[in-house]
């Protein structure tokens, strides 16, 4: 059966903000300009937003600049932030609020907005299509298509495979998306992204890319404990007991509800430590539960977060298209927002590939992309903030904290010396007889839950007879190397029960068992897995979670 092939001027690749963005400007020039332009979205999840998760307290800069009329076009921006409160959780118990002038610029929120970044992507897409994009959720890309040294475009997953690899009757082949520029907007640790970024060595002379891990959960709470526009950041307990760095956040949003959720970074060296059960344990401590207490947990997801910044940023353009938004990395960590920035990104693509266009260009690389991206303030912003994670990773949060207030509130401008930090994530690990277990306690099913209570709930579903999409390339390393060496930390940095050591039937030993419908796209294990084994693949498209209101 053969491929059927379609052609455009621009694919965009990814639903999410910083394709939806490209894509519509793309049109807004084509309007402005006269002229007919074909540009098509693709999206792996089930529909626009059913796979996109963040924290989010949005910063409406880029939105304002796509759509200065978006609120009047019902752009869903309904609770500004009202209040911004930090604690340093020193252990269980006790907590000491952060004054506002000793927190760094960078995390006050005023004139931002708690959002559902899945429900603004949904009303980006809507926007989108009414400017003529064609938008195809349901659409996994499979691979790219490079021909003669140029990327012209994707190959869409393929349809009704078996696990074993036989064609099921319902079988269709992938369709070949062509097109004469491609834009790669993937999200954090895209999976073409990650092949592209070694095939044009993108990341020459870069740090290596840095990540965390999110967890999040939705919440209905009481009424009379909900506060609309209230903003909780936190840093300390628990994650600085097993030597880890990141922190937490609470946003109370409309209609009695709250966000909830641990950002862990993937740099953490314990491999006892779980970043699943380090999100139940904080919300055990008092400045967390009270919030929580008397609600009712309405869904779970998890994703990870490319926070590498600036040092870490590849170099974005390539002989037909361009990598931007998370897939590159241009999330700005000392502001804990990377919305706005990919849609800055996305819009500097969008009129890069424009101007290539008019141009008459094809396929040629875009090389006027890197300065406007110069020229731009995202280049300016994520330059000035180039210091704060690797002072984090370095240092850890108090420390790196002070460099980031010395920094923002003191100097006005980033030091004239650069902090680096060349450790990949997966390789800082120190062995299972080196680290301490931390002790975490059972689900009390009422603030604390299991994982598979949790996947339940982010509406996870793949077709179950397909080829499983977390690869290994030895099936012997996590049993002969990573068991012994590191008491297999998959069972543990996975947050959806994906991965397991289990007694093989016969009694004769252990073996690596792989529950891949569990698999909620966080792409955690293809970052932090110590012998880099795991691949992350495209299941069948419209497989993995579906969130709603997250």
């Amino acid at each position: 059966m053969e491929r059927e092939s379609m052609e455009f001027d621009v694919l965009i690749v990814g639903g999410g903000p910083a394709g939806l963005s490209a894509a519509c400007r793309i049109m807004q020039l084509a309007q402005e300009a006269g002229e007919e332009k074909t540009v098509c979205v693709v999206e792996k999840g089930s529909e626009i937003g059913a796979h996109i998760m963040a924290g989010t307290v949005f910063e409406p800069t880029s939105l304002n600049e796509l759509f200065p009329d978006g609120k009047e076009k019902g752009a869903p921006l309904n609770t500004p932030v009202t209040r911004d409160d930090i604690f340093l959780l020193k252990n269980e118990q006790s907590a000491t609020k952060v004054p506002g002038a000793f927190v760094p610029k960078s995390m006050h929120n005023h004139g931002n907005y708690i959002i559902s970044l899945g429900n603004l992507c949904r009303w980006l897409a809507e926007q989108a299509e009414a400017l003529g994009v064609e938008v195809y959720p349901g659409f996994a890309a499979a691979e790219p298509i490079i021909e003669d040294g140029q990327v012209k475009g994707i190959i869409t997953g393929d349809m009704g495979v078996a696990r074993d690899g036989s064609k099921k009757d319902s079988y269709m082949p992938g369709m070949e998306l062509r097109a004469k520029y491609t834009l790669f907007t993937e999200g954090s640790r895209g999976h073409i992204g990650k092949q592209l970024i070694r095939e044009f060595k993108l990341d020459e002379g870069k740090d290596p890319q840095h990540y965390g891990i999110g967890i999040k959960e939705l919440w209905d709470i009481d009424p009379a404990k909900h506060e609309p526009g209230l903003v909780v950041h936190t840093t300390g307990w628990p994650l600085k007991e097993t030597g880890s760095t990141g922190g937490s956040f609470l946003y109370h949003l409309e209609n009695g509800q709250v966000y909830v959720g641990l950002i862990a970074d993937l740099s953490y060296s314990n491999p006892h430590m779980s970043p699943f059960e380090e999100f139940q344990r904080l919300k055990l401590h008092p400045e967390i539960r009270k919030h929580l207490e008397g609600g009712k947990r309405v869904s779970y997801g998890a994703r990870a977060i490319t926070k590498g910044g600036f040092n870490s940023l590849p170099k974005m353009s390539f002989p037909g298209g361009l990598l931007l938004g998370c897939d590159a990395g241009t999330l700005n960590s000392s502001k804990i927002k990377g919305s706005h920035t990919a849609m800055k990104s996305g819009l500097l693509g969008a009129e890069a590939v424009f101007e290539a266009l008019k141009e008459g260009k094809e396929g040629e690389e875009i090389t006027s992309f890197e300065q406007r991206f110069k020229d731009s303030w995202l280049y300016k912003e994520l330059f000035g903030e180039r210091n704060f994670s690797p002072a984090m990773h370095k240092f850890g949060n108090i420390i790196g904290g002070g460099i980031a207030f010395l920094e923002q509130n003191i100097l006005r401008r980033s030091l004239p010396i650069t902090f680096h930090d060349t450790v990949p994530d997966y390789a800082t690990l120190k062995t299972a007889d080196q680290a301490k277990k931390p002790s975490y306690p059972k689900p009390d099913n009422k603030l604390t839950f299991d994982r598979l209570s949790s996947v339940f709930i982010s509406n996870t579903n793949h077709e179950e007879d397909q080829p499983v999409h977390l690869k290994l390339k030895d099936p012997d390393i996590p049993i002969k190397e990573n068991l012994p060496k590191y008491n297999e930390p998959a069972q543990r940095y996975c947050p959806a029960g994906v991965y397991e050591v289990v007694e093989k039937d016969d009694g004769s030993g252990k073996r690596f068992q792989i529950n891949a419908q569990n698999c909620v796209h966080c792409k955690t294990c293809d970052i932090k897995d110590p012998a880099q084994n795991i691949t992350w693949v495209t299941p069948e498209g419209g497989g993995g979670p579906n969130y709603p209101n997250m």
